[in-house]
């Protein structure tokens, strides 16, 4: 007969009084984790307790029960219940629930050590789904956090997470998607996007890193760092419809404004009502857009704002602080001992003349009614304006003689006029070689002008001369020179220089971006304050001899900068122009390593093609670092290039120079330092996903950041 398996009986439960338990010196927990001893009574004090204590009883020396039980497991509840005794919140003979345990087949240590790691974890997507229905019950994110212990940023980050697509859940649920994944998924709350996005990746691992998650959901919107975003405002896109995007687990600067559209119409909206605002002021006109190209201000003259000038009750007190200053200052450098009082009243003084200085700076009412300006957005976001640009055909006309006599000639009679044709005078249709056939011609009243012919002949001849003596003062001659240059920088269509020298200025306006370069932006600061001491045409000469020499070489300096052109164009071969630039460059000892050019994806690295950019890995830190990429997608391997060729000192073959093209033909890099041998080995500092031996376990389910702790645990 079979023998029928023994029931198991379960141990009893019980109510034993909280003063009638001790804490067992065999509970196996010794390290403090999780939630806080005083975070679980608090909880405790709210909702009781949801779990009983396991208890053995205490026995005497005969093996006896004595009354007493301690607890081997639960010790971290028995010790938040006598917090709550200790408050007074709890009765020190209050009946605790508990399971008593008799058995003899289990020690007290195994019973603490079973009930730890039997233990389940709570699953982060369950919690992730419980806080997301504590919050559809009506409890806010502050009343969460507060009783569960966590920040408010916890809670967010956590209710965000629960929004990400139930199919994208599905799949972190089966361990086919990481948690730092569906991180990176958070950023966006449109579910098809967000599966569309994992469809394109799912199939080649290097592209499901979070970071190229983020850029593929954000790739049609607009950083909130944007000058278009800044000059906009958050509060004004999200007041017009505009939703922005916010990743509440990486620094996203403010995050992305999802519609792109509605930014930039607000954006032209915006800039309209401040251009009209900037031509009320007096401009005769006023042009608007959030960038202009390199150069737009080429052939226009520039007006300046001047100091507000003093009125007389100002001359008055400026004249009686700059006496009393000097007289001050001449008896204190006569004295021997330093005096503080005297000091003081110095800085007094000084300080009220630096403000008879600073005064506001105003245009000339007249100027404005010729002149205009340009609203553009700076690189902050800030609207920026550029005033005081005259277009040429906005320039006063001078009125001449010429004008008055314009119809004269019109008027003449050819068959009575006498013609200087070259070879002589026609009169009345003959040539006669300049004589008057025998007849003398009448004397008119007055002194008639000299004839063109000769007018000519004599002033070649001063010009050969003049020439000549230029020739023989090298000071002059520069100041001649620069005399034509600075007119044809400054003040464009002037015509008064004697030398007939013709400069050319290509302002390359076709590139973008360009005016943002650091180059550009010194170029400019330095024609602006070149611009600003520049008097009118008519005593440019004068100006230019009042120079110092070291002055007047910087002037001459930037005005020949200016006309240097090494752009290399399809349809203007100039090989010797090119080399010549390559010679300047060199002489002056100029690279553009140097100079701080480094390849990005801006500027090379997306505009080229894979090939290109392997070989530039290549070049710059050899093979090895080269195979790395050269299995990725063009936007990933383009800016895994940019990362790579970072500190490298590799140019591109444009920017090269002639014996920079000699070395790389010898498979060289060009760069001032050599690459050591880390580089070489293509040892540079890679990505973990780039890693072949990264150790899959070092990815941790970690949500935020702080100081509280990241993983994701149960209450107990």
């Amino acid at each position: 007969m079979a023998k029928a398996n023994q029931k198991i009986a379960m141990n009893p439960s019980d109510n034993i009084a909280y003063d009638k338990l001790v804490l067992s010196q065999e509970n196996v927990r010794r390290v403090k984790d999780g939630v806080t001893i005083e975070q679980l009574a608090e909880d405790i004090g709210r909702r009781k307790l949801l779990q009983s204590l396991n208890v053995r009883p205490v026995l005497d020396g005969n093996g006896e029960e004595t009354g007493t039980f301690e607890v081997p497991a639960g010790g971290r509840r028995y010790l938040a219940l006598g917090i709550l005794v200790k408050q007074k919140r709890l009765a020190k003979n209050e009946p605790i629930p508990c399971i008593v345990n008799r058995s003899a087949t289990t020690s007290a240590e195994e019973d603490s050590l079973a009930e730890n790691v039997h233990r389940e974890n709570l699953h982060p997507l369950d919690q992730f789904r419980a806080f997301r229905a504590l919050s559809d019950q009506g409890l806010d994110v502050e009343e969460i956090a507060a009783r569960f212990f966590v920040s408010a940023a916890t809670v967010k980050q956590r209710l965000k997470l629960a929004l990400v697509s139930p199919k994208l859940l599905e799949l972190y649920e089966q361990d086919e998607i990481r948690l730092e994944q569906i991180m990176a998924f958070s950023v966006s709350d449109d579910h098809g996007r967000q599966e569309q996005v994992w469809e394109r990746i799912s199939n080649n691992s290097n592209m499901q890193e979070p970071y190229y998650i983020r850029r593929l959901l954000t790739e049609t919107t607009v950083r909130a760092d944007d000058r278009r975003a800044v000059y906009v405002g958050a509060e004004a896109y999200e007041a017009a419809g505009g939703v922005v995007l916010r990743d509440l687990f990486e620094q996203d600067s403010g995050g992305w404004f999802q519609d792109a559209a509605l930014l930039e119409q607000l954006v032209f909206d915006k800039l309209k009502l401040d251009a009209e605002t900037v031509r009320a002021d007096g401009w005769k006109w006023v042009e608007a857009a959030i960038s202009f190209p390199y150069g737009h201000t080429s052939g226009m003259r520039r007006v300046y704002a001047e100091p507000e000038e003093l009125n007389a009750e100002e001359i008055a007190r400026y004249d009686a602080v700059k006496a009393e200053y000097d007289a001050l200052d001449a008896k204190y450098a006569e004295m021997e001992e330093a005096d503080q009082e005297i000091e003081d009243k110095l800085d007094q003084l000084g300080a009220e003349l630096d403000g008879f200085s600073d005064r506001r700076h105003v245009y000339d009412p007249t100027q404005k009614t010729i002149a205009g300006a340009f609203v553009t957005l700076g690189a902050n976001g800030q609207m920026q304006i550029e005033a005081g640009f005259v277009r040429p055909e906005d320039e006063p006309r001078v009125e001449t003689d010429d004008d008055d006599e314009e119809g004269d000639s019109e008027d003449r009679d050819a068959s009575q006029s006498e013609v200087d044709s070259g070879n002589g005078v026609v009169v009345n249709g003959r040539s006669v070689n300049g004589t008057s056939d025998g007849a003398e011609e009448p004397e008119d009243e007055g002194i008639k002008p000299l004839p063109d012919r000769l007018v000519f002949d004599l002033t070649a001849q001063k010009t050969l001369a003049l020439r000549n003596a230029l020739a023989s003062d090298v000071d002059i001659a520069f100041v001649a020179v620069l005399h034509a240059l600075v007119l044809q920088v400054f003040f464009r269509f002037a015509k008064d220089s004697c030398l007939e020298i013709s400069m050319t200025s290509n302002s390359f306006g076709q590139v973008q971006d360009l005016a943002e370069t650091p180059w550009a932006k010194e170029i400019a600061e330095r024609h602006e304050a070149w611009d600003r001491d520049m008097p009118d045409s008519d005593n440019l000469w004068d100006f230019l001899l009042g120079l110092d020499e070291a002055n007047r070489k910087a002037l001459f300096a930037h005005c020949a900068s200016l006309a240097l052109n090494a752009v290399v164009e399809p349809w203007n071969r100039r090989p010797g122009a090119l080399a010549h630039a390559d010679a300047v460059a060199d002489t002056l000892g100029f690279d553009m390593v140097t100079a701080g050019w480094e390849p990005t994806v801006e500027n090379y690295l997306g505009r080229v093609t894979k090939a290109r950019i392997v070989e530039a890995v290549r070049e710059a830190r050899g093979e090895d670092s080269a195979q790395l990429i050269d299995h990725m997608k063009k936007d990933l391997m383009a800016r895994e290039a940019a990362r790579l060729l970072e500190g490298s000192n590799w140019l591109a073959e444009p920017l090269r120079l002639d014996v920079d093209d000699a070395v790389a033909d010898a498979g060289e890099t060009v760069t001032d330092d050599e690459p050591d041998d880390a580089d070489r080995d293509g040892d540079a500092e890679l990505p973990a996903f780039l890693v072949d031996d990264a150790d899959p376990s070092s990815d941790e389910s970690t949500i935020g950041t702080g100081d509280e702790a990241d993983h994701l645990q149960a209450a107990e």
